[in-house]
């Protein structure tokens, strides 16, 4: 499955989930080390397979990172950005691996812990539909933080302010009255003040659509602007609903918001306990041999 020599892989699928996609890459006893330069070699679109990211499917057992969450999660989703560098969560990606651990035979319909450098999250895995259509995949998200704190982010010469979300990873999330607000999103937009994020943020635009109804453009930290962004379409929901004036946690009831992304639709349900669920597509779309040369042939840009 695998070429241990070179450190690169001979096999991958390829997978999308609302658009956002993934090179993935099998690797169940963790026998590859993939440097951030083979990554945006396979994840490059022109010289490459293409992706928004690159999935490494791994026994949690087999990789150091994952190793004391063996016992609560088989698998383990290393996620690395684009560009080759390491993010800790990708709730589009989440819903990929799992797909793809049910097409392999590694996972039925049902429930489903996934391993992440967030930590462990909880995969359901719906039945397909009668007519043979593949059942949605709800990831569980864990809980969003909201530390506070002034933030503003700049697009041209004109600065908005943004609030802070985390989902195990850092976001942005800016109020526009129109999309195309967001400028080309090739370039991260600047955020302020930087210390806030010593790392780097995902920043999402947001516009209303209608009751608990919003639409979304981001900027991924490390891809540029992608199709969509699961985490960030969580982070989305909690500062429209804070926005909205609701708080399960304060209420004890639910909250479920449909965000828009330019790649389809995603359901967004915070619960009374802070857990925040995401419910989607995920498809594979192909799978492949890669040719013994490519690792060395074609240089990251």
């Amino acid at each position: 499955m695998t070429d241990v020599h070179h450190g690169a892989p001979s096999t991958f699928l390829k997978g999308h989930g609302t658009e956002n996609d993934f090179v993935i890459v099998p690797d169940p006893d963790g026998l590859l080390d993939l440097s951030a330069e083979q990554v945006a070699r396979l994840c490059d679109r022109r010289a490459g397979i293409g992706g928004d990211g690159l999935l490494r499917v791994v026994r949690s057992a087999a990789h150091p990172e994952a190793a004391a969450l063996a016992g609560r999660a088989e698998w383990f989703m290393d996620y690395r950005n684009s560009d080759g560098s390491i993010a800790e969560m990708c709730g589009n990606g989440v819903r990929v691996f799992a797909r793809y651990l049910q097409r392999a035979g590694l996972a039925g319909p049902g429930d489903l812990p996934v391993a992440t450098r967030a930590g462990v999250r909880e995969i359901h895995i719906a039945k397909d539909a009668d007519d043979g259509t593949p059942g949605e995949i709800t990831a569980g998200m864990g809980r969003a933080a909201l530390p506070g704190g002034a933030v503003t982010v700049t697009v041209g010469s004109h600065s908005r302010p943004a609030v802070h979300v985390n989902m195990g990873n850092p976001h942005a999330v800016v109020f526009v009255d129109d999309l195309d607000d967001a400028g080309d999103l090739f370039r991260a937009p600047a955020v302020a003040p930087a210390e806030t994020y010593p790392t780097g943020t995902n920043v999402e635009f947001v516009v209303d659509r209608g009751p608990r109804h919003v639409a979304m453009r981001v900027h991924e930290r490390g891809s540029g602007e992608t199709r969509s962004c699961g985490t960030g379409a969580c982070a989305v929901m909690v500062a429209a609903a804070r926005r909205d004036g609701l708080d399960p946690a304060k209420t004890g009831r639910p909250v479920t918001y449909t965000v828009d992304v330019p790649g389809g639709r995603l359901v967004i349900t915070e619960n009374a306990d802070g857990q925040i669920e995401m419910t989607g597509p995920a498809v594979i779309v192909a799978e492949g041999v890669l040719a013994p040369a490519f690792s060395a042939a074609h240089p990251a840009r």
